[in-house]
């Protein structure tokens, strides 16, 4: 259908995401630093978005665009307002299930703090849960992070991970194989929505591992920051190979 809808200039847009922000429907996400009208059929066209856009890159055109769908937006924003809630609730060690409330585990070491005593090794967990899929978006041990997205394997595979990898980091694991799931969209969120320092991510050499590599390289990408990162590949054998 021919109807009113949306422009967006990507040549005049800066990445704010202020017009994100004011899309109460989700129809806008900020891709690769831009702002874009990934949903057609979530923009309402009443422009909600137009009067924050400090470099006038939204306009309004008139062309053909699915129609707008009012029930899949109040669902997805039903959906959305679940996970706001869950993220933000008060999590109290001992109570429910231990899985699905975080905490901070109390650990004063830095990356430069001295190795534990020889024969002796020590956790450096710095936070509970470290699953991906469990991990809240918000969290106040996110704070200033040096965030360490690490493929399961690798703990097994790679004797050192807690001294060389996870040492003065908030880990986060998972297996996108396994998980059958596209981590991309939460990482986005957390990386997004706090203050993160920079990002490592660990992984295997075997390629299902590449699903978690290219979920965290969307998810930096999607962000609209621009954070030091870097990728390390272990071997099956254990060996770092770049």
């Amino acid at each position: 259908m021919i109807r009113k809808i949306i422009h967006i200039d990507e040549e005049k847009c800066n990445g704010c995401g202020l017009c994100a922000e004011a899309c109460h429907e989700g129809a806008i996400d900020i891709v690769d630093g831009k702002a874009k009208l990934v949903r057609e059929n979530f923009c309402d066209g009443f422009g909600d978005c137009l009067p924050g856009c400090p470099t006038g890159a939204i306009t309004f055109e008139e062309r053909e665009a699915p129609a707008y769908d009012e029930a899949a937006v109040k669902e997805s924003q039903r959906k959305k307002a679940i996970v706001e809630a869950v993220s933000k609730m008060p999590h109290h060690p001992g109570s429910g299930c231990p899985g699905s409330k975080y905490m901070s585990l109390a650990k004063e070491e830095t990356e430069e703090a001295p190795a534990p005593a020889a024969g002796k090794p020590v956790s450096r967990l710095r936070q509970w849960p470290c699953q991906i899929k469990l991990v809240p978006t918000r969290a106040p041990f996110y704070e200033g992070a040096k965030l360490l997205i690490a493929a399961d394997c690798t703990a097994y595979a790679y004797a050192n991970l807690h001294e060389d990898f996870m040492r003065g980091k908030i880990t986060l694991i998972g297996c996108p194989k396994l998980d059958d799931v596209d981590y991309s969209e939460k990482l986005t969120e957390i990386i997004r929505d706090n203050n993160i320092q920079s990002v490592t991510i660990v992984r295997m050499e075997v390629p299902c591992c590449g699903g978690l590599q290219r979920a965290a390289e969307a998810a930096l990408r999607n962000s609209g920051k621009f954070i030091p990162w870097q990728i390390v590949t272990i071997s099956r054998d254990g060996r770092i190979l770049d």
